[in-house]
């Protein structure tokens, strides 16, 4: 990818950002870490148990910028790209990293992973560990790792007489949601993403787009937006959320779908892999051991899931990148996860990431629910599977290219204004066609 590419998409990120606290002094005595990263509870986590890595290393402070998903990624992406040189460590995913890399916006991990063999880069789940390489090099190491499933009330299902079959298709999904939503009661049948962003919304929207048999280009980077099969499955999506999805679906994203599951206020919830881990946390859920875990629905395709990484990088222009290397090797490793199980129960352990994680016998308890399904999910993510027609870009929940950022941002807000009833889909979509256009023609020219 070329580096102008990216630069004019994230300059208005860069007028909106806020001032950030600027990196710390040079050198490890006294060294102040500005570490970037997304308000999920599995981060949350991370820098409650980070005062540990600071005791062990009475050098380094560190000083964390925590946002939710679309703030933290424009103002990751503006910093990184513009080389502001405001963060020490920066939370990005499989989406960023071999483009950023190839870019030369990040610093190559491979010669400090190199240098620990304890760190055990080997242990990394494959599929994982390659989306975040560039050129066999490791740019980014993974925080932890998902691909998507359905999450079903085990209970309202017996009660209503319905069984999830073993690999369900959006059909079905669609006929359990109209007969287990109750309003009365407050419980939705589903609860969808209906939020702006192109890692909100548009994240299980493109799972379903894929298995409907659409695609955003082909491979001469016409837009295909306009097509039968996206406007089927765009239909599909905004009509299953708006008659048995939750309320206020154009404002919900994963944190506040995850509120609602775990409060009893949804029969379903198709998201990320990653979910269960709170959906059976006695702390915050009141539907512990209710939940079954089916794979992501399907239509035309033999699977749906995607693949994604939150993950672990250090901007080029960073000062202190041995400093850096070394908070993040302490959050990804195996004793990090040690450290999460026994303070805060297995359950809250980053999974799909590492497998020797699967191995510990009281994960293997806490998650007997949920780990084969993640696992499983992971090793069937791939374009192959996921998608009916070939497409000239990589991603299966994004578009692999610089201006999805921008594009993707744009169509979703088109889609959640559609689920608010604001516009019809047709309008959406013809409206979204044009943005389309224009970043295909582009590549069109280039050729």
């Amino acid at each position: 990818m070329r580096r102008n590419r990216l630069i004019p998409l994230v300059l208005a990120a860069v007028l909106g950002l806020s001032s950030c606290a600027g990196a710390g002094a040079l050198g490890t005595s006294g060294r102040t870490l500005v570490v970037a990263i997304v308000s999920n509870p599995q981060m949350k986590d991370a820098i409650a148990l980070s005062g540990q890595f600071e005791a062990a290393n009475p050098g380094v402070k560190l000083k964390f910028v925590s946002l939710p998903e679309n703030q933290a990624r424009a103002k990751i992406t503006a910093s990184t790209a513009t080389e502001g040189g405001e963060f020490d460590v920066v939370m990005i995913s499989n989406y960023e990293a071999p483009q950023w890399a190839a870019n030369g916006w990040l610093e190559n991990l491979q010669p400090h992973i190199d240098a620990d063999p304890a760190y055990d880069v080997a242990d990394f789940i494959p599929s994982i560990r390659d989306s975040l390489s560039y050129k066999d090099n490791l740019y980014a190491v993974p925080f932890y790792g998902e691909s998507s499933f359905l999450a079903y009330r085990k209970d309202l299902f017996e009660k209503a007489g319905l069984t999830m079959p073993a690999k369900p298709t959006w059909a079905q999904i669609a006929d359990f949601a109209a007969k287990l939503d109750d309003k009365a009661a407050g419980v939705a049948g589903i609860c969808l993403r209906g939020k702006p962003g192109w890692g909100e919304s548009l994240a299980p929207f493109n799972t379903v787009l894929n298995t409907f048999g659409g695609q955003w280009f082909d491979q001469d980077w016409n837009a295909k937006l306009d097509s039968p099969a996206f406007k089927a499955a765009a239909d599909f999506y905004v009509k299953l959320i708006r008659e048995h999805g939750e309320v206020g679906a154009s404002s919900a994203g994963f944190s506040e779908c995850g509120t609602r599951y775990t409060q009893g206020q949804a029969a379903m919830w198709y998201d990320a892999t990653v979910m269960a881990g709170t959906n059976e946390d006695p702390e915050s859920s009141k539907v512990v051991g209710k939940s079954g875990y089916a794979p992501a629905p399907v239509e035309k395709t033999q699977s749906s899931g995607w693949l994604y990484t939150w993950s672990l990088a250090i901007p080029k222009v960073a000062k202190d990148k041995d400093a850096a290397w070394k908070f993040m090797a302490w959050m990804t490793d195996k004793a990090y996860v040690q450290k999460v199980g026994e303070a805060y129960g297995w359950n809250r352990v980053p999974p799909g990431v590492r497998n020797s994680t699967y191995q510990i016998p009281g994960y293997q308890e806490a998650a007997k629910a949920y780990a084969q399904p993640t696992l499983d999910g992971i090793a069937d993510a791939n374009q192959q599977k996921g998608m009916t027609n070939p497409v000239p870009y990589p991603g299966i929940q994004f578009v692999g290219i610089p201006e999805f950022q921008d594009l993707g941002t744009r169509v979703s807000q088109q889609l959640s204004a559609a689920i608010a009833g604001q516009i019809s889909v047709d309008d959406a979509l013809k409206q979204s066609q044009e943005y389309a256009r224009t970043v295909g023609d582009s590549y069109k020219e280039a050729r």
